[in-house]
């Protein structure tokens, strides 16, 4: 297996286990779980992002795909995409007293946006940009 099939395998696997984590996480608060409360499940996100970040630049270098470049336009689409699903997420299940309504379209725009991001990086096709 080469070094670059192990960084996607790695990076494909932080994907599934962030959007895992985030409906868990979702569904959690909603029932209002004691669960949330453990700690491994305020830190292992955090780990997870950071392996998701690490492969993702990894592969940026390893293939030559640059953000903000005509080529490469489905690129900084997915950028932008995680910027927004980040902030959507932290409107989903952050500590800020918020409604559950609020919270409920903040979840569903976010996985839109999980899945626009997926559909960028599986085409290679700018879904805003153009």
């Amino acid at each position: 297996m080469s070094y670059h099939s192990v960084v996607v395998t790695v990076h494909v696997l932080a994907v599934a286990v962030a959007l895992g984590l985030f409906v868990t996480r979702f569904y959690w608060l909603c029932c209002h779980s004691p669960a949330l409360q453990q700690r491994w499940v305020k830190v292992l996100p955090h780990i997870n992002d950071t392996l998701l970040l690490a492969s993702g630049i990894a592969l940026i270098v390893i293939n030559r795909f640059y953000p903000f470049s005509a080529q490469e336009s489905w690129l900084t689409a997915k950028l932008f995409g995680v910027i927004i699903y980040i902030l959507l997420g932290h409107i989903a299940l952050g500590r800020r007293q918020r409604s559950l309504s609020l919270r409920w379209v903040a979840f569903i725009l976010a996985l839109v946006c999980f899945f626009l991001i997926a559909q960028a990086a599986i085409t290679k096709l700018a879904f805003l940009m153009e």
